[in-house]
């Protein structure tokens, strides 16, 4: 049915890909990237650092991109496992929550900052004694939130370590094993 309002296939227009127009009419090629950024400053594991970057970057991205610090892991990216504690001014953290533009003159540690191979720090030796890992990949955030949990007084006894500690989840369920290694290491730590 021709109504004298619908074209013939062979006389319509070529179709085209709409460009994308800014407000004022302009093509938006014609818009350069802008993302804000921002410097920050601060130091990590003993080293001061200044860094520019996007306002939206969580202190887990910078770590691990930007400093290549990879110890800090990067699990859920929702705060809801604990893979990626670290300290900030002493305080544990979870960096995927953290956004890096907050964080001016402070002092960061991941797990590279608290041992060296040629000396461990007492809670990295209790997991290796008390075999407190087994894929090892929530191991750094589960060491360094049980330097916090030592520091800050939770580790009076095994319920009381777990309790502290139930925000930073294994997958291998090594948690009796992690209880008793906090423990073990509570007793040789010394700030």
């Amino acid at each position: 049915m021709n109504d004298g309002h619908s074209l013939a296939p062979e006389s319509r227009p070529a179709m085209t890909a709409a460009r994308p127009l800014r407000a004022d009419g302009e093509s938006r090629e014609a818009v350069p990237d802008i993302r804000p950024t921002v410097t920050t400053r601060f130091a990590v594991n003993g080293r001061f650092h200044a860094v520019e970057h996007d306002v939206r970057v969580t202190l887990l991205d910078l770590l691990r991109e930007r400093l290549g610090l990879t110890g800090t892991k990067k699990g859920c990216d929702h705060g809801q496992c604990g893979a990626c504690t670290v300290h900030v001014n002493g305080e544990a953290v979870l960096s995927c929550l953290t956004l890096a533009a907050s964080l001016e003159d402070v002092v960061v540690t991941t797990i590279e900052g608290v041992g060296s191979p040629e000396k461990l720090h007492p809670m990295q030796q209790a997991f290796i004694d008390h075999d407190a890992l087994q894929c090892g990949y929530c191991t750094p955030g589960q060491i360094m939130a049980a330097i916090a949990c030592v520091r800050d007084g939770g580790a009076r006894d095994a319920s009381s370590v777990r309790e502290w500690m139930s925000g930073t989840l294994c997958r291998c369920a090594a948690y009796p094993q992690i209880a008793s290694a906090v423990l073990d290491a509570a007793g040789k730590m010394v700030d």
